[in-house]
């Protein structure tokens, strides 16, 4: 086993720039594999992230469509809703277009009941709740730019008129690694108080109600109970989990990351082929070397173990220094487009596909050229000129 081993490593790195490419290819392509399986997973996250015990109710027919803030009351007095609360969705640029984030408005009052995840100190809660244009910002969020309790920030919103200006009064975190904190929370009063200002037709309404339900085994029930509450109603509901509702999101992306997907392992299609045209050409050059362990009484078998070795290791060594690039490479990504993909972290799961692909990649590259040379006669193979 010892000598099969030392014959392996040695035959792997004998050409050494051929090797060196193809090495080169292998880190580029298992590493193009973990980024975009960790896009897709990112995207993904806010359904994994989603609180079983938590429901979404927004406008029956499209979520671009308002709900009056006073559905709040009588959502509250359905029977098993623990707590309720409301947000709008800003849409607001800080100083660049580029410059993108989350931005909420909510009830300030309510929110806190329902996301118990968003950790925030008594001090700073205890501010914003008391401050007007108060704004509460993620940690990631706050890293990115540099914000710090105190800061007065304006921003743009692409849906409502306007500079509108506020007062960071606090840094929230997460209570789970999960948790988003690249988004930004201020008061919805603020906002609705504003656009009776500034846009009548805007103001006295929400995007959607999140409700948190006291019994889990009542979730179906509850929905349904709050939707036929405003049954017949000028603007009917419509209620679902908050995993169902991150998945509607999803799906209006799903063609994309249908597509980002397949790309992922065309990449490792490609680089199978360039392996196995490696294997083919080493194989072919050394016919006359595996015409003469047969010669010497080693088997078809050992001459096949030989290239396989060679394959499976020259696919594994890229394979592992691609897995080792991912995250910071992912980190380094995720911190360019902090807006659209907050959390950019590799997980096991990735991990373990990229060093899936790399031993079948490195396996099916062996195939034929195991065959050839294990198939070779003696005669043949010493006439043979690598």
């Amino acid at each position: 086993m010892s000598q099969w081993l030392k014959l392996v490593a040695r035959n792997a790195f004998r050409h050494r720039l051929r090797t060196s490419l193809t090495l080169a290819g292998l880190v580029i392509a298992f590493l193009s594999f973990g980024l975009l399986q960790t896009i897709i997973a990112t995207w993904y996250a806010g359904v994994d992230a989603a609180v079983p015990s938590r429901l979404i109710t927004r406008n029956a027919i499209s979520l671009t469509l308002p709900l009056p803030p006073a559905y709040q009351k009588r959502i509250r007095a359905v029977e098993g809703v623990k707590a309720v609360t409301y947000m709008n969705w800003f849409g607001g640029i800080y100083k660049d277009p580029k410059n993108f984030f989350p931005q909420f408005a909510v009830d300030a009052e309510s929110y806190f009941a329902v996301y118990p995840d968003i950790q925030l100190d008594e001090a700073a809660r205890d501010t914003f709740l008391r401050d007007r244009r108060g704004a509460i910002v993620g940690r990631k969020l706050a890293d990115r730019y540099g914000f710090k309790p105190g800061d007065v920030i304006q921003l743009s919103s692409t849906q409502f008129p306007g500079t509108w200006e506020f007062v960071i009064d606090g840094i929230f975190d997460g209570r789970e690694a999960k948790t988003d904190t690249s988004q930004m929370f201020f008061h919805w009063n603020y906002l609705n108080e504003t656009l009776r200002l500034r846009s009548k037709s805007q103001a006295d309404q929400v995007n959607f109600f999140v409700i948190d339900v006291a019994n889990l085994d009542q979730i179906a029930d509850v929905g349904q109970a709050i939707d036929r509450t405003f049954r017949n109603s000028a603007a009917e509901t419509l209620t679902e989990t908050e995993r169902a509702f991150q998945i509607g999101f999803v799906k209006q992306t799903e063609a994309i990351l249908v597509s980002v997907r397949v790309i992922s392992f065309v990449v490792i299609v490609i680089i199978l082929a360039v392996m196995a045209n490696t294997m083919a050409m080493t194989a072919r050059e050394r016919l006359a070397e595996y015409a003469t362990l047969k010669a010497l009484g080693f088997g078809p078998g050992y001459v096949a173990r030989l290239i396989l070795g060679e394959s499976v290791a020259i696919a594994l060594v890229g394979g592992a220094l691609a897995i080792a690039l991912t995250p910071p490479v992912a980190a380094y990504f995720g911190s360019l487009n902090a807006g659209l993909l907050p959390a950019l972290t590799v997980s096991g799961t990735t991990m373990a596909l990229q060093a899936l692909a790399a031993v079948l990649v490195g396996i099916l590259a062996a195939l034929v050229p195991m065959r050839r040379a294990a198939g070779v006669r003696i005669v043949d193979g010493l006439r043979a000129v690598g």
